[in-house]
């Protein structure tokens, strides 16, 4: 068992964080007009890289989560109501920052009697509005189960439909927080099986994280539930515990790169379309990358 009030181990030579460049930082802030990044409430590791690239993984519906995970950094408490400005603002940034490709993820929003997939749609409905080109990839929520909830998601044509089951589900009842493995398997069957009835070309996307207690066995049978349920692409990575924050789960182990090399190995040989698995990837870290690959072998049978 995990103790979160147990000593943090010291990262070994592997978990290497590029430094977020003071220039490049004050571009994509000042772009962002005050819209939340996942970059900053989740503390990513590869903020310095992605953001000195101009890129960003969007925050929508608030910083404030009623769910209490506990791997997460965001802060879980009581969210503002919904601004009705932020789908026109996230559209301007995107376009601002001249992106062809746009991670989108966002707050649990259990107070919402819809958990928000209303103001996800418009999110991205103006995206698509004032850039028809650009590819978005949502990375959502469970929304309760909802059939209605992620059908109206789907819908919007998002060509990346991304939920995370984030450990293996011997563990789910630990680190995540009101949440179900079964439930999310529903989730992104439910996505898969609705864009496929309408015709839509959505690719389906979860990720999971490493080092919370989990056995080499455990993660390969998440693997093949995962592929079961239509995932198509695949995120590995370490889980990192947030720092200064004693009430979030500590690492039970730092998992060698050569053991993220075998999950991805593995992963491809059994099925999936697209794998990034190593200690700093996280789900939407290089994603644009991992859809085109993703396309591009589903495009070659």
């Amino acid at each position: 068992m995990s103790d979160s009030s147990a000593p943090t181990k010291q990262r070994p030579g592997w978990i290497r964080v590029r430094r977020l460049d003071l220039a490049s930082e004050e571009q994509v802030s000042t772009t962002l007009g005050g819209l939340a990044t996942v970059c900053q409430s989740a503390n990513c590791p590869n903020i310095g890289d992605c953001w000195g690239r101009s890129t960003a993984t969007f925050m929508v519906m608030g910083d404030k989560c009623t769910r209490a995970c506990r791997f997460c950094n965001v802060d879980f408490g009581k969210p503002e109501p919904l601004n009705p400005h932020e789908p026109a603002q996230l559209a301007q940034s995107v376009r601002e920052l001249g992106l062809k490709f746009a991670v989108v993820t966002c707050v649990d929003r259990d107070d919402l009697t819809d958990s928000g997939s209303a103001h996800w749609a418009a999110c991205i409905d103006a995206v698509h509005e004032v850039g028809p080109e650009v590819q978005i990839e949502v990375l959502t929520g469970d929304f309760k189960g909802s059939e209605a909830d992620i059908a109206r998601v789907v819908r919007a044509r998002p060509e990346v439909f991304a939920h995370n089951l984030e450990t293996i589900p011997r563990l789910q009842g630990r680190v995540r927080h009101k949440a179900r493995w079964d439930t999310s398997l529903r989730v992104l069957r439910l996505a898969r099986s609705i864009a496929a009835a309408e015709g839509l070309p959505l690719v389906t996307k979860s990720g999971i994280m490493l080092g919370l207690g989990e056995t080499y066995f455990e993660v390969q049978e998440a693997m093949h539930l995962l592929l079961e349920a239509g995932v198509e692409i695949l995120t590995i990575g370490q889980y990192l515990k947030p720092m200064d924050r004693p009430d979030k789960l500590s690492v039970e182990r730092f998992v060698e790169p050569a053991e993220f090399e075998r999950l991805h190995d593995y992963g491809m040989q059994i099925g999936f379309a697209g794998i990034a698995s190593g200690p700093l990837v996280r789900s939407s870290y290089r994603a644009e990358t991992l859809y085109a690959q993703a396309m591009a072998r589903k495009a070659a049978g």
